[in-house]
């Protein structure tokens, strides 16, 4: 509930601060004294869009600020969601700077608008003759309807399985899509595999058939480095060996004569004994090695041929292709199993279909089952208000769509005199009989689920003092269960109210100012007096004033 409003520099309000009460709380003054002003200042708090135009004085800041009680209000979940700090009291703050800048805080954390009007819309129901627009909206009337059908919970399982519905269907249709391109491209894909895998890749590979290559395409240049070897080795009159066999011998003289030769001689033999087996290598190099242009060919025909498949998919060596291979492979699978995936996929969507045709049901079922009484309710409230022959036709069809809130299709169609047809109901209804039909609704809704606090601006003009009398009775039973502001111009509503505010104009330094003042008893049989028969009081309108306050 609303517990306090401060407005200050805005419009005609120079300043002002005012505590409100829980009840039923009304608001009076003079045609132009500004109501209007007090509801244009409220709005901002409730995430309305401001307007420099706005200040009373251009050179400051205009501040509006509001108190709400809103431990009743069920409201954690949504401060949560948009990350405010949630207190039972709530300060809602609004300054419009000279320079046109507008800020919005919540409990002194700076908010964007859209996270204001979500919160605000929370907090007040603002509604005025002008406002019945909401009244004709399906996803209003299904609200209702749900109210009474106490759908909250079931509603919210339902909004749960139609996400995880939509993001299946969602995730089908992009299997279909990857599909349609797949197959575009798995034929090529496949013949790109293939001669990869034709290509039996061997990591390393390359660089060992390079080396056979050079081998294979140099045999005789090396046949006869090989031999060269052979005779430096071997050569009986000027081979290494030869020559160190004679060497270790000339050492192994010298060791005879001292040990300090003998080192000499172990060194030389080691020597020989090293070539001869290197003599024994190069024998086997000669023995092994021939020409072989069938193998040459072999060689050079895998050499080019990784050559052009490096260079047609972009490697740099062998490891790279056989990542790309995978990558195809990959591919292929994928593709291939496309279908057996879409199986399936489709089958998770029959299995949560079911399943939220069932929550579905379970909610039309429900809405069927209340909507006789939503209609005797409503009848008979607008007969107390005036509208005898008012009907209600409201039927819910089981449809085959998934709508956000059901599978019903609503049709809430209207009838204001005997005889006459049902139609929607903004065709069916006056202006009048809207505001009225509204307030209807709202008190059949303040039984059934916690509304927020609720201002009617004059919802009561153009009606007679019977019927006013009869709307004050509705307002006042509301306000049992909420806070309910009522602006209105009818005697007959303003005695009804819990608290009297009186909104008023006054010049301070030639300057015309508006204030809101609560009434006590006094003021108010004056108030009331003056609302029924002018500013020329009589005793009879004093009596009746008193009258209708007792």
């Amino acid at each position: 509930m609303l517990t306090q409003l401060s407005i200050k520099n805005y419009a005609l309000i120079d300043k002002l601060h005012v505590d409100f009460n829980d009840g039923f709380s009304i608001i009076t003054g003079e045609t132009g004294a500004g109501k209007s002003i007090l509801l244009g200042g409220l709005s901002l708090i409730l995430g309305k869009r401001a307007d420099l135009s706005s200040l009373k004085d251009a050179s400051q800041k205009c501040v509006i600020e509001a108190v709400f009680n809103i431990s009743n209000y069920k409201l954690k979940a949504l401060f949560k969601a948009e990350d405010f700090d949630y207190e039972e009291q709530t300060i809602i703050r609004r300054e419009i700077l000279p320079s046109g800048k507008s800020r919005a805080f919540v409990n002194d954390s700076p908010v964007n608008l859209s996270s204001l009007q979500a919160l605000g819309a929370r907090l007040i129901d603002v509604h005025s003759q002008h406002q019945t627009l909401q009244l004709t909206s399906n996803d209003f009337q299904f609200q209702v309807i749900d109210a009474l059908a106490n759908n909250y919970s079931a509603l919210l399982n339902y909004k749960t399985e139609l996400k995880v519905y939509k993001t299946l269907q969602k995730e089908l249709e992009e299997l279909k899509v990857f599909q349609a391109e797949a197959i575009k491209e798995h034929d090529y894909n496949m013949f790109l595999l293939n001669e990869l895998v034709e290509a039996n890749l061997v990591e390393d590979e390359e660089q060992s058939l390079e080396e056979e290559y050079e081998t294979l395409n140099n045999i005789e240049g090396i046949k006869e480095k090989l031999a060269e070897a052979d005779h430096l080795l071997s050569e009986d009159e000027v081979g290494v060996i030869t020559a160190l066999t004679t060497l270790k011998n000339v050492f192994q003289k010298l060791a005879t004569y001292s040990s300090k030769y003998e080192e000499l001689y172990n060194r030389a033999t080691s020597s020989l004994i090293e070539m001869d087996d290197l003599y024994s290598e190069v024998n086997d190099h000669q023995e092994n090695i021939d020409a072989d242009p069938n193998r040459l060919e072999v060689v050079d025909a895998k050499l080019k041929m990784l050559h052009s498949l490096k260079q047609k998919h972009v490697a740099s060596n062998v490891s790279e292709l056989i990542e790309i291979k995978n990558q195809l492979e990959e591919k292929v699978s994928v593709t291939e199993n496309l279908d057996a995936n879409i199986l399936k996929k489709s089958e998770e969507i029959t299995a949560q279909e079911s399943q939220l045709n069932t929550i579905a049901k379970g909610i039309h079922d429900k809405r069927l089952k209340v909507i006789p009484e939503l209609k005797k309710q409503l009848e008979t409230i607008l007969a107390d208000l005036g509208m005898p022959n008012a009907q209600f036709k409201i039927e819910a069809q089981f449809g085959k769509t998934f709508f956000a809130n059901g599978k019903d299709e609503l049709s809430f169609l209207f009838s204001a005199n005997k005889g006459g047809s049902f139609n929607e109901l903004k065709k069916a209804a006056s202006g009048g009989e809207l505001s009225r039909i509204m307030l209807a609704i709202k008190s059949v809704l303040a039984k059934y689920i916690q509304l927020p606090t609720i201002m009617f601006d004059e919802i009561d003009t153009g009606v007679s003092g019977e019927i006013s009398n009869k709307m004050g009775d509705i307002m006042l039973q509301m306000s049992k269960r909420m806070q309910v502001f009522s602006i209105t111009h009818l005697p007959q509503v303003a005695a009804k109210g819990h608290s009297h505010f009186k909104v008023y104009k006054e010049d301070v330094d030639d300057v015309t100012q508006t204030n809101l003042v609560k009434l006590n008893h006094d003021e108010r049989i004056v108030e009331i007096a003056q609302m029924l028969g002018g500013t020329e009081m009589s005793s009879s309108a004093i009596a009746h004033a008193k009258e209708l306050l007792n």
